[in-house]
């Protein structure tokens, strides 16, 4: 049997299904509210490395953990269970008593935390997808898959069945989860590392990562974590909600992606960016980026036999006639403002110039007809819905 000690305070970091010495080299203190005496001052802190550890972890536990069966998941939960029941005296005397003062006639929290991971582990085979006749021509269906990597950040008055109670409901849907205890009161949270071990849970699958303020922040704001479930006052709620709300745009790395995709096989293609929606907010850094990027890669035209050619001409006279004449038409009718056209290669063959256009009238021509060539058009747009409705409505 798993055991938590009542003397042996767990100060470590659980990552990993291991307990280690944070990276940050720091630690924060606790101290007995009955009493006021220390407890402890070598709790360590979650840094910004620990949090990527934790994270990384996650993400590579996560590929077999979603295919786990239902039955071994539950049997997985339902052992835990057990064994909280089995060191409830310990996770109460030892662990909750110690710095959050509750007494340690207060039972009823160990009870709860098993009696969430029974509850939870009886939903796992019950966790259907939904569907609806096509009476519009439409086949509906609703398939619920897991997110990866969850955080819940739990707080000190109840730390012991609040972080079961967000642990429960994440494992349960297959999801990765780290929890993040108050600082105030940690022990508790983190003697589950060794029942988790314990349990069988694979590493990388139940971590725990002690810290302050800080340490919320960084998982919060972590761009891999897809859910953050959180207890806390308001003005911590709000931080972390605006941590969610916080852009993950790589511009360089969209930039880079549709330009590739507009001049790859020099446009010929049927999936190239030739269209490119940008939100208004980054917009104007968006369009310098990708003007830019268009002007270097016009330097990558040339001789076809050269290893270091990445770009051809167009496949013959018609369809250089047909790129040609949409975009001479663009500039007879108006139809938006040049961004940037590079030279043609030479004076023979069937070179076309990437060619990129702004401020493109949403009906002009270059808008809903497929080019088929290095002519891309770039336009503005503010909510996500106005867009899919946009980008919808091309002829062709």
């Amino acid at each position: 049997m798993a055991s938590i000690s009542a003397t042996e305070l767990p100060k470590q970091l659980f990552i990993n299904n291991a307990f280690i010495d944070s990276k940050s080299n720091k630690t924060c203190s606790v101290h007995n509210p009955a009493d006021g005496s220390l407890v402890a001052d070598d709790i360590q802190i979650a840094g910004p490395e620990d949090v990527d550890a934790a994270v990384d972890a996650a993400e590579k536990a996560f590929p077999a953990w979603k295919k786990t069966h239902l039955e071994v998941l539950k049997a997985l939960m339902l052992k835990l269970a057990d064994l909280i029941d089995e060191n409830a005296e310990a996770i109460i005397l030892a662990l909750t008593t110690l710095t959050l003062g509750a007494p340690k006639s207060i039972t009823w929290t160990i009870q709860m935390s098993s009696a969430l991971l029974r509850y939870f582990a009886g939903w796992i085979d019950k966790l259907h997808g939904e569907s609806w006749p096509a009476d519009d021509g439409y086949m509906k269906i609703v398939r619920h898959e897991p997110l990866v990597v969850t955080v819940g950040t739990i707080p000190w008055n109840a730390p012991f069945p609040m972080a079961i109670y967000k642990a429960s409901a994440s494992l349960a849907a297959a999801n990765c989860y780290i929890c993040k205890p108050s600082e105030k009161t940690p022990f508790a949270t983190l003697a589950l590392g060794s029942l988790i071990k314990a349990a069988g849970f694979p590493p990388g699958v139940f971590q725990i990562l002690t810290g302050d303020g800080s340490t919320g922040s960084l998982l919060s704001h972590h761009m891999r974590v897809k859910k953050v479930s959180f207890t806390a006052s308001v003005p911590i709620g709000k931080k972390i909600l605006a941590a969610a709300a916080a852009s993950n745009l790589k511009r360089d790395k969209a930039v880079i992606e549709t330009v590739e995709s507009i001049l790859q096989n020099t446009g010929q293609g049927c999936m190239v960016c030739s269209r490119v929606y940008v939100q208004e907010g980054i917009y104007d850094n968006f369009v310098e980026a990708y003007r830019d990027a268009m002007e270097a890669r016009a330097k990558e035209f040339g001789n076809v036999n050269d290893p270091k050619t990445r770009f051809g001409p167009l496949v013959d006279k018609l369809q250089y006639d047909q790129v040609k004449g949409m975009v001479d038409r663009a500039f007879e009718q108006g139809d938006g403002k040049l961004l940037t056209s590079g030279n043609p290669v030479g004076d023979k063959g069937f070179w076309f110039p990437p060619t990129a256009f702004i401020e493109v009238a949403e009906e002009s021509e270059i808008a809903t007809k497929e080019i088929f060539g290095p002519v891309s058009v770039i336009m503005k747009f503010k909510e996500e819905d106005e867009v899919i409705v946009r980008a919808n409505n091309s002829m062709d």
